[in-house]
């Protein structure tokens, strides 16, 4: 429920245990959590006062732990964003066969226009193609734009891909998807998603699409050159995009949930829309400090250390409730950094150096540590590797582990020599498809040349875990539930904080920086 913020923060804060009294790296962890997802900090929406309040509390801790300011203007690292919201109730949307007959789409439930990436059209009105997968990947021998005249259309495209593909190179063409059809000509792209394969129920995607998006107000660092129309559509309405194809959405939906050869064809029908936009410019900051290393030649180096610390802000109420506390996403993942800050500061020097990161603006498209991976403020090259926490869930007793992009770079076999040291087993990622690997902030670095891994409680599918997992994403991702109230064990939390923290001294202490494997996908 919504309560007065700024009387619940400080009360709040002066009822938290002091940290240099914490019984244990559990306590702290969690008194560090209930700090950052208590109701007084309004969500952590990028550009808020909520999130100003965080970065201060965050900054403190950072003091407290001895560690040196590394941004721009002491900790801080400010980042210009523009911030685009798209009035979904009124904008307009309809579907145009050739002979002029029309279908209107409801845009705010049907469709819904998204708001992220770049600014977009004014109006749209352009043929429709549907090319499968929408995956480019001719290395691969795999190419759903190859014959494909995509120039003034918009393209739709269906969520999966041919199994014998790696998720984390579908995920890759996945990401890069809308600035390589810009390139090609084409004006927008609408994602269409399998029932099967729904993430977060559209009830709750519809919510979420009135929330503002944003973009890099540095033109020259964002992926898509100009406007460019992003779209998603129900899964329960999108028969209504393949009406006269001679296809239909549960025949394509069957063959893309079993990763088989999708069809591409022409839709007989021209999308026509007008979108309605509002536009304002924001700073917000991430948050850096530094660890030096302890050898004179490789202190120069970086080892990173990340997560995110903004969240949803307030929103649309469910249940009662607006303020989307991001609890597990990803005040979990910040305390975890703060631990393995105190772990380092307080053992053994490591050789490299270490920097911890908090960004700004993960929700919006990865827009802090894009910013941070192209404009460092750290010598560009200098950094190493990206060890990243978003969301670890630590919902049942920490056994297995698994980090996406271990398969891609020598940090697997670090991560798997550590386990066994501290006898935990690594699991490959259970739904690769989910693209986990292209949606956190360790990919901002991948982009850049450099090898990372976002780290995760392991599970394998069909077993509890799995379903505990399930209904954690089905029921608290993304809305006012991922709040201080669900359970979470503390002491397991804590475990993958040491876990993490062993690798990242392994790595700060080698000879040799960390590679990405010779068939790697993201090898420079």
């Amino acid at each position: 429920m919504f309560k007065s913020p700024r009387a619940v923060f400080f009360c709040f804060l002066l009822a938290l245990p002091v940290p240099a009294l914490a019984a244990d790296a559990a306590a702290q962890w969690w008194s560090d959590v209930s700090a950052l997802a208590n109701d007084g900090m309004e969500g952590r929406l990028t550009g808020s006062p909520g999130y100003d309040r965080a970065a201060d509390y965050v900054i403190s801790r950072l003091k407290e732990e001895g560690l040196k300011p590394a941004g721009t203007k002491g900790f801080l690292q400010p980042v210009d964003f523009e911030q685009q919201l798209v009035d979904q109730d009124a904008s307009k949307a309809e579907l145009v066969a050739a002979d002029g007959a029309s279908t209107s789409l409801k845009v705010g439930d049907e469709m819904l226009i998204t708001a992220g990436g770049g600014p977009r059209p004014d109006t749209v009105d352009a043929p429709l193609v549907f090319i499968g997968y929408g995956l480019h990947l001719p290395k691969q021998g795999y190419d759903d734009f190859a014959g494909q005249d995509l120039k003034g259309k918009i393209v739709v495209v269906i969520t999966g891909g041919p199994a014998d593909i790696s998720g984390a190179i579908k995920s890759n063409a996945r990401f890069e998807r809308s600035e390589e059809l810009g390139k090609l000509g084409a004006l927008g792209v609408i994602a269409l998603t399998t029932p099967k394969q729904v993430e977060i129920a559209w009830e709750r995607q519809k919510l979420l699409a009135r929330g503002p998006g944003m973009y890099l107000a540095d033109g020259s660092l964002r992926d898509t050159k100009g406007a460019f129309f992003t779209a998603t559509f129900d899964p329960g309405k999108s028969e209504t995009l393949l009406k006269g194809s001679g296809h239909s959405f549960a025949e394509l939906a069957a063959l893309a949930d079993s990763s088989k050869p999708v069809p591409r064809f022409a839709l007989p029908m021209r999308l026509k829309a007008s979108v309605i936009t509002r536009h304002s410019l924001l700073t917000s900051p991430n948050i850096v400090a530094r660890l030096e290393g302890s050898d004179p030649k490789l202190k120069s180096e970086y080892v990173a250390v990340s997560a995110h610390l903004d969240h949803l802000g307030v929103g649309a109420p469910i249940k009662g409730d607006a303020i989307y506390n991001g609890a597990m996403d990803d005040a979990s993942g910040v305390a975890t950094v703060l631990d393995i800050a105190h772990r380092l500061k307080t053992g053994p020097k490591p050789k490299r150096s270490i920097l911890f990161l908090l960004f700004t603006a993960e929700e919006k498209g990865l827009l802090g540590s894009s910013y941070y991976a192209r404009r460092p403020t750290v010598p560009k090259g200098s950094i190493v590797a990206d060890l990243n926490f978003d969301m670890p869930l630590p919902l049942w007793p920490l056994k297995t582990v698994y980090a996406p992009g271990q398969e891609e770079s020598s940090l697997g076999a670090d991560m798997r020599a550590v386990a066994a040291e501290q006898g935990l087993q690594t699991v490959p990622d259970p739904l690769p498809d989910r693209n986990v690997f292209i949606r956190t902030d360790q990919f901002s670095f991948v982009r850049q040349g450099v090898p990372a891994l976002v780290f995760k409680f392991g599970f394998a599918k069909d077993t509890p875990e799995f379903a505990i997992e399930h209904d954690w994403r089905a029921n608290r991702y993304h809305s006012p539930s991922d709040d201080l109230e669900q359970p979470m064990l503390k002491e397991e939390a804590v475990k993958l904080d040491a876990f993490v923290a062993a690798i990242t001294t392994r790595v700060a202490n080698a000879s040799a920086r960390p590679q990405f494997l010779p068939d790697s996908i993201f090898r420079k």
